[in-house]
């Protein structure tokens, strides 16, 4: 049965394949061999002294190794030792001391041998001591008394154990104490105050030792620190406090942890940074910890020896120290010795190479013994740190030790030479199965034995020929390599081992898979936060091999977070934050082979904020800004903003102070004396802007005289005797300095007067008085502080308090343009007479009575305001037939000057407006009865009424126009000789000597003679009558409805046209371009056809109520019926709207109409 076999594709995986294959190479256990040590204790072996002591020692060999101990160099007999066992099979120690033993008895160096027949092999030498944690010794602590701001060293000094304790420190709740830049914990344990603060007074300060070994922590006394306060409080240049002086040395082990400590007292508290001198600190390995006062270098070697310098500084100066590293090493391999296998007269060589600092010394032993005093062997020959071995016999079987020392340790390896004769052996299984996948390399193993060495020759196939060419890789352990394996390398190979003892052979069988691959690998997203990602992963595998689908972030497993789903051949992520950006593997393993996709999720944010604010090149007016900008968040930073804080002035209250671009990260700030500067740096992305960064630390600016003075200087009296000074007051940092003042000063001008002067402070108004009324005056205003005056202000020209003006304009005069429209001339007032800014004239005006009725009532004044030195001005909107009063003011500042006299004026006559009324009443078989009211404004007097009425029969055609003029004075009139049971329009209006008003509409209906009505009824009365109404009614529904459908739906409807044709003969012969509309007629009156009237239940039409038809809202006619049943209001309602382009509409004809015109 075959054995299957999966070989890893990956480079590394290879090596570590064949690596495998190499170390199987070892001589086979059931053959004869020297020892061979596999498991040892430590070197330098620290053990716990409550437990058994454990020291190992486990070898293998043929026959099985014997063992013995040493103890400090001589025989350790264990059977006279009742505490101590050894393990069966086995050189493994065991002394009890959980039963009475002591492990201090045990102290020693201890090595263990190996030995059989074939040679001896020695472990290292074991030095065995037992932990300690000793207490610490008792001490009378005394107080710590310190000044505010002084340096402070609170001193461990833990008792010394074995290991070295691990030291910390804590209160008496066991809280940690804080520590930071200005308080930390040096190397040694002790506790290191740059300076001291009133917040580090406290009574319990204690230094903790715990001895992981023995897991115990102990204790030290506490101690009491008390700080005193001293004011002011003295700032001190840096001063190193450990290491002291300018230099030292440092000696380290290659390999180690370099670790270099610089801690320094001074206030403010120093910052410390290092340098290597003449080199640059070694990238990767470097780390700064304890708030950078400790560099730490891991793994180091050689080449980090030298000088390295470390630099505390604050704002008050600087100190450094120098410290010199030397790197030593103790041995380290070159070439280790690696065991022998020979046959029976072949030659073979035994190399150890070590290096160290300085260099080793190599020295041999032969089966534990120095080679110098070993028995005598012809066939080998010591060449320094190479054995050479000649003509080998079986005799020369034995294990060799070389040791490698210096003073700062040692190396010891056993490698044996075994003289061996055996025939070849494969130690590969028999027909074991290889899998790989096409293209990739193919790995078949033929581990082997023999002595002497076998040749290894590989087939194909049962009668296939040896394998040879460049497209095979035989390597020497045996393993035949086909670099790239391909569909036609499956099958069957043969391995072959010989040498002059035999001959042996093995098959193995090789398949070839379909690789993995992912056909849809997962695409670069850039998703808003809170929105949602999806990536694909769709795979096409071999049909024979089994994938598994995983997804990382970050080469890390996803988070446990229920947003991730991941599904057959995809990963979502809902609701996506910033903690989601990264990158997505999709990996897909079989059996086989791997195959990955990444793709990079940006989630775009704001930036974070910048840090690490440092001001440099402080001067009186600018400083130096520089920032390490924050994350961008995947959206490059744009620019950033510089705010600042003015603590002196505005503490609390940040101000914009420049903004540079994003690529930028210093700038330089321009500054204002006596500002007590905070900064504080934004940055800004296409997303937004960050949040500020912390404060840089503050910076006073020295005090300097003001550089501008007050602006917005003003001078306007607020009385006819003063003159207010005002101004907009300096800024607290445009102040320069302490003591901020004003000097105001002020002359009247185009007077030969001296400059008059006041110091004020803390104010932004100054009143003089006993000033002219309304004279111009110079004004300035000049700061000035404690370290004086700033630039000499600029003059500004203002005046003093304005007065009534004193006298009112003259030589009024009205011109009356029409009866609506008047314009008023005046002479200008004396501009000394206005005393103060003249803003214009005001005519008061108001009417005092309409010359048509002759009656009073309230007086309403109307003002009209003409700004500027104007002379007239026109008064719109007047009355017609009235008389009007006005007068004329000028106006300045202060009010408005006397009125001049009242100027009586009048208006000419006008058109009058509507009758108020039109009522139809009495209809009779040929007469009607007309009343109607005279016009709201008459506009004149009136001269007669005009009368126009024509018949329209029941096609909606007019008849003849009849006119009829009637005196001014009547107020109803009876129309006689009309045509019974028809429909009259009547056309109604007023007129002036000016002409004719707007007209009043109405329609009305005559009624039918009494035969007919009779006749009517008797017809009503009968059931063939009924019928037959009964259907009409039933008709005319339908073709309502159908109206009703075909007006929702935009159809047109003949209706306009009839109504079209009812015009009025005196309107129609009017077009549009006539121009003969008069100035204040209402057009609608000039379309009786198409504007009528809803006539209410008293047939009274009134023009107001005339526009309130439902008409207008798609709602039809509504008809009604006189008190003798004639229909009246067929033709009611407002003019038509325009009809919408394609949705023409009109009304619908009445019911009613259509019964009549059947009658």
């Amino acid at each position: 049965m075959m054995k299957k076999l999966s070989i890893p594709t990956s480079k590394t995986s290879l090596v570590l394949f064949l690596c495998q294959i190499i170390s199987a190479l070892d001589v086979p256990l059931d053959l004869s061999q020297p020892p061979t040590i596999t498991q040892q204790s430590p070197k330098d072996y620290i053990v716990d002294p409550r437990e058994n002591i454990v020291i190992q020692c486990e070898a293998k060999g043929k026959p099985p190794p014997s063992f013995s101990w040493t103890r400090n160099g001589t025989h350790f007999d264990i059977d006279k030792d009742a505490q101590v066992t050894m393990k069966p099979n086995s050189g493994t120690l065991v002394i009890n001391i959980m039963n009475g033993g002591k492990a201090e008895a045990y102290e020693g160096v201890y090595q263990c041998t190996a030995r059989n027949e074939r040679g001896a092999a020695i472990s290292n030498n074991i030095v065995i001591r037992p932990s300690r944690s000793p207490l610490w010794t008792k001490e009378k602590l005394e107080p710590n008394h310190v000044r505010e701001g002084d340096s402070l060293v609170l001193h461990c000094r833990p008792p010394v154990g074995l290991p070295p304790p691990i030291i910390f420190w804590m209160d008496n709740a066991f809280q940690r104490l804080p520590q930071s830049e200005r308080v930390s914990q040096g190397l040694n344990g002790d506790l290191y105050f740059s300076n001291v603060q009133p917040e580090d007074t406290r009574e319990d300060y204690i230094c903790y030792a715990r001895f992981n070994h023995t897991q115990t922590i102990q204790q030290k006394q506490p101690i009491s620190v008390k700080v005193f306060s001293t004011k002011p409080v003295t700032e001190r240049q840096p001063v190193l406090l450990t290491p002291t002086g300018s230099t030292s040395t440092k000696v380290e082990l290659r390999g180690n942890v370099l670790l270099l400590e610089c801690i320094a007292a001074g206030l403010p508290t120093p910052v410390i940074r290092w340098i290597k001198e003449g080199g640059e600190l070694p990238a990767n390995r470097t780390f700064f910890e304890n708030f950078k006062k400790t560099l730490k270098i891991i793994d180091v070697s050689e080449a980090d020896s030298g000088n390295y310098k470390c630099t505390a500084r604050n704002t008050l100066g600087s100190v450094h120290h120098v410290i010199s590293v030397t790197v030593k090493a103790a041995p380290y391999w070159i070439t280790a010795p690696r065991n022998l296998v020979l046959s029976p007269g072949e030659d073979g060589t035994l190399i150890c190479r070590a290096n160290g600092n300085p260099k080793p010394s190599i020295s041999w032993l032969a089966n534990g013994v120095p080679i110098a005093i070993a028995p005598e062997d012809p066939s080998r020959k010591v060449d320094g740190d190479t054995i050479i071995f000649s003509h080998v016999q079986e005799r020369s079987s034995s294990v060799y030790q070389c040791n490698a020392s210096n003073e700062y340790g040692y190396l010891l390896a056993n490698a044996f030479v075994n003289v061996l004769a055996e025939p070849p052996r494969i130690l590969t299984p028999a027909n074991k199965l290889y899998q790989v996948i096409a293209d990739s390399p193919a790995l078949l193993d033929c581990a082997y034995f023999g002595s002497p060495k076998p040749e290894i020759e590989w087939f194909k196939g049962v009668k296939g020929s040896i394998l040879r060419g460049n497209e095979y890789v035989f390597h020497d352990n045996g393993t035949l390599e086909i670099p790239v394996a391909q569909k036609n390398s499956a099958g069957t190979y043969t391995c072959v081992a010989r040498n002059e003892l035999g001959k042996i052979q093995n098959e193995v069988h090789l398949e070839i898979k379909d690789p993995t691959m992912i056909i849809k690998q997962p695409e670069y997203k850039v998703i808003q936060r809170y929105g949602q990602a999806s990536f694909e992963c769709i795979i096409k595998h071999d049909s024979t091999l089994l994938p598994t689908v995983t997804w990382l972030k970050d080469n890390d497993e996803l988070p446990d977070d229920e947003r991730f789903l991941v599904g057959k051949d995809n990963l979502t992520i809902m609701n996506v934050t910033d903690k989601d950006d990264g990158t997505y593997t999709c990996i897909v393993n079989t059996t086989l082979d791997s195959v990955s996709a990444s793709a990079v999720l940006t989630v775009v944010a704001r930036p974070n904020p910048p840090f690490d604010l440092e001001l440099t090149g402080q001067l009186e007016r600018s400083i130096e800004l520089s920032w390490i900008p924050g994350d961008e968040n995947n959206s490059p930073i744009t620019n950033f903003v510089i705010e600042y804080e003015d603590a002196l002035h505005e503490p609390g209250v940040w101000h914009y102070q420049t903004e540079v671009p994003g690529t930028q990260t210093t700038v330089q700030l321009k500054l204002s004396p006596y500002v007590n500067y905070s900064f504080r740096v934004i940055a800004v992305n296409k997303i937004g802007r960050s949040q500020p960064s912390e404060p840089s630390e503050q910076y006073l600016t020295k005090s300097a005289s003001p550089d501008e003075n007050p602006a917005n200087v003003q001078g306007i009296g607020s009385e006819p005797d003063n003159l207010v000074i005002t101004w907009e007051p300096l800024k607290g940092f445009q102040s320069n300095g302490p003591g901020l003042q004003y000097k105001v000063s002020w002359r009247q001008k185009d007077v030969d007067d001296e400059w008059t002067s006041v110091i004020v402070a803390n104010v932004s108004k100054y009143i003089v008085s006993g000033t002219p009324t309304f004279v111009p005056y110079e004004v300035k205003v000049q700061a000035l502080n404690d370290l004086g005056y700033a630039p000499e202000p600029s003059e500004v020209i203002g005046h003093s308090g304005e007065d009534l003006p004193m006298v009112a304009p003259g030589n009024v005069q009205v011109h009356v343009i029409n009866s609506t429209l008047a314009k008023v001339h005046w002479d200008p007032v004396p501009l000394k007479t206005v005393r103060g800014h003249l803003q214009g004239y005001k005519i008061y005006y108001w009417k005092v009575q309409s010359l048509s009725r002759r009656s009073r009532r309230h007086v309403e004044k109307k003002i009209l305001t003409f700004r500027g030195n104007k002379t007239f001005g026109m008064l719109p909107g007047l009355e017609p037939y009235s008389s009007y009063k006005l007068n004329v003011r000028v106006v300045n500042g202060k009010g408005e000057g006397p009125a001049s006299p009242d100027k009586v004026f009048k208006t000419p006559e006008g058109v009058p407006s509507s009758p108020s009324f039109l009522k139809i009443t009495n209809p009779t078989l040929d007469s009607l009865t007309l009343e109607w009211g005279s016009p709201t404004h008459p506009n004149g007097v009136l001269t007669s009424y005009t009368l126009k009425f024509q018949p329209i029969n029941n096609t909606h055609e007019l008849g003849p126009l009849v006119e009829i003029r009637i005196p001014a004075n009547e107020s109803s009139l009876i129309l006689k000789n009309l045509n019974y049971s028809t429909r009259y329009k009547f056309y109604f209006n007023a007129q002036t000597s000016v002409g004719s008003g707007s007209q009043i509409t109405e329609e009305a209906v005559t009624i039918m003679d009494e035969a007919m009505a009779s006749r009517q009824v008797d017809i009503a009365t009968q059931g063939w009558f009924i019928g037959l109404m009964c259907a009409v009614a039933l008709l005319i529904l339908i073709l309502l409805i159908v109206c009703f459908i075909r007006r929702n739906k935009g159809g047109k409807y003949p209706v306009k046209e009839k109504e079209d044709a009812h015009a009025d003969p005196e309107i129609q012969p009017m077009k549009e371009d006539d121009g003969t509309f008069g100035e204040y007629s209402d057009a609608e009156d000039h379309k009786p056809l198409k504007k009528g009237s809803r006539t209410p239940s008293d047939r009274t039409v009134k023009k107001e109520d005339s526009d309130d038809s439902l008409v207008d809202y798609g709602e039809g006619v509504n008809g009604q019926f006189n008190e003798d049943g004639s229909f009246i209001g067929q033709y009611s309602g407002k003019k038509e709207k325009e009809p919408a382009e394609g949705n023409e509409s009109s009304e619908a004809p009445s019911p009613v109409n259509a019964m009549n015109s059947f009658v």
